[in-house]
């Protein structure tokens, strides 16, 4: 490993320091929650962040974007909201001249770090105006492209409980986040220590820790990252496993699955688990950081069969079952090794 990309492992493991610890100023507790949303940040995808009412999903991005220094926009998905509203659109605009020509209002979806709260409220066809600008990073109006400007980080939120004028998101969208992350209710511990931080006086807002160069060098070193082929290959096998028309399949994966994860789902397992050793300060991917990215990655990329729903099994018990039964070596290298 050559010494520019050992500073470079030591500039993104005081990165991620001093992110915690400045989001650590106004979130309490929540720590798997924040390490796996800058999972997101540092492997260049989008996070999607489930949870009940009021436990902070809102409050967690509006911090993290205080501690960047980007641009920062949200959007309140309801059911009326339109396409347009999130996009933008040409207006007619009059010069001074008195010469009228169209300009682009640009939408929300041209921050750098959006926020798009209770994204399960807005309409299909509203949901579906991300979609461009999740996966390519750029949008079209009125058939013109316009590129969002670099780092561009979509953060949604969404309410499992209220499901009552709710649109799921269709699975297509569903893949483009890297990352689904489940946010938890609080200790008594924790929840002692918000209410003394939040029914006492004005504080402060976080410190800006990283600038957008610092981001993209981040993500830069994130794809350098080195992954060893049998690594790649193990994740290979989880995603493969969790198909149930696949042989060797789990039984539960057969019993309770009906499409397992894709393409998308395997590179977005390496890359998380790339992001993991990037800001540990590794320089190689082990099967550990992938295995501690599954559930994350995958929970939201398998679809139930109807005996899976019925039965209450989760998504996550699926991953943790593919997680004991997938070896990290295949059989015929464990067979060459005894030998």
């Amino acid at each position: 490993m050559s010494s520019d990309f050992e500073k470079r492992l030591e500039r993104a493991r005081e990165a991620s320091a001093r992110l915690k610890e400045a989001i650590g100023e106004v979130i309490v507790g929540q720590g798997d929650v924040v390490e796996q949303t800058l999972w997101g940040l540092v492997a260049g995808g989008h996070v999607l962040l489930e949870g009940a009412p009021g436990l902070g999903k809102t409050l967690l991005v509006r911090t993290i974007a205080g501690c960047l220094d980007l641009r920062f926009s949200r959007i309140q998905f309801t059911p009326d909201l339109m396409p347009s509203d999130v996009t933008g659109t040409n207006i007619l605009v009059t010069a001074e001249s008195g010469a009228r020509h169209f300009a682009l209002h640009k939408g929300p979806i041209f921050g750098q770090v959006v926020l798009a709260d209770e994204i399960n409220r807005a309409t299909p066809k509203t949901q579906s105006s991300l979609l461009e600008a999740m996966q390519e990073h750029a949008c079209t109006i009125a058939g013109t492209r316009h590129a969002m400007e670099e780092p561009f980080f979509v953060l949604a939120t969404e309410n499992p409980i209220e499901m009552e004028g709710t649109y799921p998101l269709p699975e297509a969208q569903l893949d483009r986040f890297l990352l689904k992350v489940m946010v938890p209710s609080p200790t008594e511990d924790e929840m002692t220590e918000i209410l003394a931080r939040t029914t006492g006086g004005a504080k402060p807002p976080p410190p800006r820790v990283l600038g957008r160069d610092e981001v993209l060098e981040l993500r830069a070193a994130c794809r350098d990252v080195a992954i060893a082929e049998p690594v790649m290959r193990y994740a290979s096998r989880l995603v493969r496993a969790s198909d149930p028309g696949t042989q060797g399949a789990p039984d539960i994966v057969k019993r309770a699955i009906r499409y397992g994860a894709g393409v998308r789902g395997a590179q977005s397992l390496v890359l998380a688990a790339k992001a993991v050793s990037l800001l540990e300060g590794r320089a190689h991917v082990s099967f550990g950081d992938v295995q501690k990215v599954a559930k994350p990655v995958l929970r939201h990329r398998l679809i139930r069969s109807f005996e899976g729903e019925a039965d209450g099994i989760t998504t996550d018990q699926v991953v943790a079952a593919l997680i004991e039964a997938v070896p990290s070596r295949p059989e015929n290298v464990e067979q060459a090794i005894r030998r």
